[in-house]
């Protein structure tokens, strides 16, 4: 390769591939990812810093549940701006590095974020081995990424995502962090919501009325988290029972798939029998 040739290749790369006044535009959209972005990045300072003060002020940490309870309401609130970016899109015009945008934040939310609030969560005590603890968060991180680098890439014919999607995913892993104290067997459980988020089983995409009903969970989540944070005297039955119905939703969905599959292979069969 010549000189030439070098210079040209480089300006090739280097040349940019659509208007460069239309892509620095952020839309009404873009604004609701970096919300989201923001409140992921938000939600990992306050676990940090629920460490950092514990640590200075001597003794053991043992995350407190005010900490905990401000972060997932950060992440709660990213998640309504994720909800809400899609639907602003299709409304008005989105700009040309919306979904890029979308899931880069998503990744700090939904995905960095959960894995360092199990560091938190399970990094400090000594009944569960550090290691295991951090193999749990890295596969949350890196399913959630490679659940989004799928999305971008792979449509199902029935316009449903394929694997559980990341802010359910995260919502989930919450749950589990709510409800549990750090042990073996509620790491295997963050590993399932991994291994949920890359597999191929299909889950209904929130339009419509689900799209409501989405909203409206997200929403009573938050006032039990802001109930929990205010009069924790009150006690946490409300999140238990929210993280409790979090983790049956996600595990009803795969399994009401594998009765309709099962469902459809029997009527496939009837039909060739007779």
């Amino acid at each position: 390769m010549t000189t030439a040739d070098a210079g040209s290749w480089q300006a090739e790369e280097e040349e940019p591939r659509g208007p460069v006044g239309k892509a620095f535009r952020l839309s009404a959209a873009d604004s609701l990812s970096l919300g989201n972005a923001l409140c992921g990045f938000l939600a990992v300072c306050v676990l940090a810093s629920s460490a950092i003060r514990s640590l200075q002020d001597g003794g053991d940490f043992r995350p407190a549940p005010s900490y905990f309870a401000t972060a997932v309401v950060l992440l709660l609130i990213g998640a309504t701006c994720d909800l809400f970016d899609g639907l602003v899109a299709r409304r008005f015009r989105a700009s040309a590095m919306g979904a890029e945008l979308d899931n880069l934040a998503d990744v700090i939310s939904f995905g960095f974020a959960p894995a360092f609030m199990i560091v938190i969560w399970g990094g400090f005590t000594d009944g569960v081995p550090f290691p295991v603890v951090l193999a749990a968060a890295a596969a949350i991180l890196l399913g959630g990424v490679v659940r989004l680098a799928r999305f971008a890439c792979v449509k199902t014919k029935s316009g449903d995502f394929m694997g559980l999607p990341i802010p359910m995913g995260a919502m989930t892993v919450i749950s589990i962090v709510l409800l549990f104290e750090p042990s073996i067997p509620a790491l295997l459980a963050v590993l399932g919501v991994a291994w949920l988020m890359v597999s191929r089983i299909e889950y209904p995409k929130p339009k419509g009325q689900l799209a409501a009903v989405v909203l409206g969970w997200i929403m009573v989540n938050v006032a039990f988290l802001t109930f929990w944070v205010a009069w924790p005297e009150g006690g946490d039955l409300p999140i238990k029972i929210g993280a409790t119905m979090q983790i049956a939703l996600v595990a009803a969905i795969p399994l009401r798939v594998l009765f309709y599959k099962r469902e459809q292979r029997k009527e496939a069969a009837r039909i060739i029998g007779d």
